[in-house]
């Protein structure tokens, strides 16, 4: 069967226009909404698919609507994810495998995953690099050298990041480092408007 000349201009306008698209396909963005002002993180199903996926379940069921950041290191990092207001560890779903093999960095501005002293522990809890941690960074396959996966990092509000992570801190029952006034997490919901 022989195309004609439109026929054919036709198809190859289809096939180049579904290429442009997919080429320009960007990374998910996430928009976090705190009681300090939001920010927008992007973050990398390629290089952590199973950590994306797991993260975005939280996201997507309401997961993280109403927790707290409960730990603020200021030129450390921020974590949250977990609590509630209260103080109560809310339940999660299973563990995810650790994926911090994937070339990315505890870098400035980045965004991993929280973990226990196991390396396959993590499960809604992240946080937030507010230096290059390079400590934490994955070293070698054994539990001790093998790091905390990055899956993402900060596109849009590192100062509200910086001003969550100025907090006052203090103890709490028996947690630490715990911000004096809440920072309450409303929200993480996908970026309706990609930057």
């Amino acid at each position: 069967m022989r195309l004609t000349q439109a026929t054919f201009l036709l198809t190859a306008a289809l096939l180049l226009t579904g290429f442009t698209n997919f080429a320009n396909a960007a990374n998910p963005q996430l928009v976090f909404e705190t009681n300090r002002g939001d920010f927008i993180v992007e973050v990398y199903p390629e290089k952590a698919p199973k950590t994306v996926a797991n993260f975005m379940q939280y996201v997507k069921s309401g997961f993280y609507k109403d927790t707290i950041f409960h730990r603020v290191i200021n030129r450390f990092m921020i974590q949250g994810g977990g609590f509630t207001a209260d103080m109560v560890e809310k339940e999660t779903l299973a563990p995810i495998v650790n994926e911090a093999d994937n070339g990315l960095l505890n870098d400035v501005g980045t965004i991993a995953m929280a973990r226990t002293q196991d390396p396959d522990s993590a499960t809604s809890q992240f946080f937030i690099n507010l230096e290059n941690n390079q400590f934490l960074n994955f070293q070698g396959p054994d539990p001790q050298l093998i790091g905390y996966c990055v899956f993402g990092r900060v596109l849009k509000g590192m100062d509200v990041v910086r001003e969550i992570a100025a907090s006052p801190t203090g103890n709490k029952g028996p947690y630490s480092d715990v911000p004096k006034s809440t920072i309450v997490i409303h929200q993480v919901r996908v970026n309706d408007k990609p930057l």
